[in-house]
């Protein structure tokens, strides 16, 4: 299952373990955490839950 991420719009691809699952994932692209919920392998809702700085990148002061 593919999934659009909120804030960056990559395509986050999940394995078969997310087709009964609640709970977060991370864009790998951006770092945004998504809230998900899925069943059945059919996904019944996302929402945005913020950006996780990465260290190096964003710099220890960012504020998000």
């Amino acid at each position: 299952m593919k999934i659009n991420c909120l804030a960056c719009g990559h395509k986050v691809e999940l394995d078969d373990v997310y087709d009964d699952f609640e709970g977060q994932v991370k864009c790998f692209a951006c770092t945004a955490l998504l809230e998900i919920k899925t069943e059945e392998g059919k996904l019944k809702s996302v929402q945005f839950v913020k950006l996780v700085p990465r260290p190096g990148v964003w710099g220890k002061d960012a504020v998000i």
